[in-house]
């Protein structure tokens, strides 16, 4: 079996110690959105990583603090603090779910290069977007993040709703 194929089928050139530390950091966002689902939110977590170390952690927290744009990359970025431009072109976010709109626009702001997608099956983002303004878009669908959001969305489906700022039509159940 290939180290791609090991992680999930996550393909690209990716070799067996990037994949190791890749996993560490999906699972540090993965903590993130379970963090904010125990906080009583919407299961969504990210990590800004710059040169294989974590610069900020977040997670949804429109809910928690009455927010209306505090999904999990955007928490991210705050928590990372001011950074240089230079800094953000080296990064990579790792993401439990497909980015929206909103945080596409913020990765493409800021000029972060490459972003890690938990999952885009039970949403898909703007990845279409970034890919075209050169961003590299890996999607791992990890079973965790499916299992998270698909919960989420069956227990509290108006909530899933007005995060993603639509009706249910772009949901994927």
């Amino acid at each position: 079996m290939k180290p791609a194929a090991a992680f999930g089928g996550l393909g690209g050139p990716f070799e067996a110690p990037q994949l190791k530390t890749m996993n560490e950091f999906l699972r540090a966002a993965v903590e993130e959105a379970e963090r904010g689902l125990a906080e009583g939110g919407i299961p969504i977590g990210s990590v800004l990583v710059h040169r294989g170390r974590i610069l900020g952690r977040g997670r949804n927290r429109r809910v928690q603090r009455g927010s209306v744009v505090l999904h999990g990359e955007m928490d991210a970025l705050e928590n990372a603090g001011r950074r240089s431009a230079q800094a953000y072109r080296e990064c990579t976010l790792y993401t439990t779910l497909s980015p929206c709109a909103m945080c596409s626009g913020a990765i493409l702001l800021y000029g972060i290069p490459r972003v890690v997608v938990g999952e885009n099956q039970t949403f898909l983002g703007e990845e279409d977007l970034l890919r075209s303004r050169g961003v590299a878009v890996d999607v791992v669908q990890d079973a965790r993040c499916r299992e998270l959001m698909a919960q989420f969305i069956q227990a509290q489906p108006t909530l899933w709703a007005e995060d993603i700022g639509h009706g249910d039509d772009r949901i994927n159940s």
